[in-house]
């Protein structure tokens, strides 16, 4: 089954990439994480089959990314589009779903909309404390990394390097000496500027999940949620990273099983 290819404009003419997949039962929408795409966040794992089977899917290539334009290269996706995609395919509610970056859009929609969802679900993210009396009474997370991460990392360089149309030959020598001189000369941290969130979800009835690695930072992603959300699930991905949490080939069961099942359980409010 293949997902439809699909194209609209947003109120500020900026054209958005989407993806759609199912054909009955309730909305999810699907947001990938920055620098990624619709395909490889959520095709090329199975998550999106997956809950295809009973759900109508849209997966979307943020602004920026993917085969969306780019109006600001290398700048981060933006709630609003989600929500105008949402208007744009008649969906009222849907599950929302998002990765790193798109669970940072989730939460934006969530402040802003919380009666679009009818689940917010976050992958490796959360909703952090902002308050710093708070943030000093987080549990500390378990420090390491995935020895698998590094080589996962590589690979997903080398498939988005083909992709623009290198060989895998190429891809590999551009790649490794990209790794080797980044060594050398580490560059400067690289993170999108986040504005503090005006929210109070304890005002929230929306049931929320979030899904992380055990060496991502858990639970200074999920420490506000399990305190402040009046309905939370955390489940906590044993030895995995950021990337190996979510790549196919390195995702466990546990992502996609637990992501089914909140779904499934929290689909009479659709």
């Amino acid at each position: 089954m293949k997902p439809g290819q699909h194209d609209f404009n947003t109120s500020d003419g900026t054209r958005i990439h989407y993806l759609t997949l199912g054909d009955t039962g309730s909305w999810v929408v699907l947001i990938h994480g920055y620098t990624g795409n619709a395909h490889g966040n959520w095709f090329t794992n199975g998550i999106a089959q997956r809950l295809a089977a009973k759900h109508r899917v849209v997966a979307l290539d943020c602004r920026n990314h993917g085969r969306s334009d780019k109006p600001e290269r290398g700048g981060p996706g933006n709630h609003q589009d989600v929500i105008e995609l949402m208007d744009h395919l008649g969906i009222d509610k849907a599950h929302i779903h998002g990765y790193s970056m798109g669970g940072m859009i989730t939460s934006r929609i969530l402040a802003e909309a919380p009666d679009r969802f009818i689940t917010a679900s976050f992958g490796g993210s959360g909703i952090r404390e902002e308050d710093e009396a708070w943030q000093k009474q987080v549990p500390k997370d378990k420090q390491g990394r995935d020895p698998e991460e590094d080589t996962c990392s590589r690979n997903l360089r080398v498939s988005s390097a083909m992709d623009n149309g290198m060989s895998r030959e190429e891809a590999e020598k551009r790649v490794d000496a990209a790794i080797l001189e980044a060594k050398k000369n580490p560059p400067p941290a690289r993170r999108l500027t986040i504005r503090p969130l005006d929210i109070d979800l304890s005002r929230i009835e929306v049931p929320m999940l979030a899904i992380n690695g055990e060496f991502d930072s858990p639970w200074a992603k999920t420490f506000r949620l399990w305190r402040e959300a009046r309905d939370f699930t955390n489940v906590i991905l044993p030895g995995k990273s950021h990337l190996t949490a979510i790549v196919a080939g390195y995702m466990p069961p546990e992502y996609p099983d637990s992501l089914e099942r909140f779904i499934e359980s929290n689909d009479a409010a659709a």
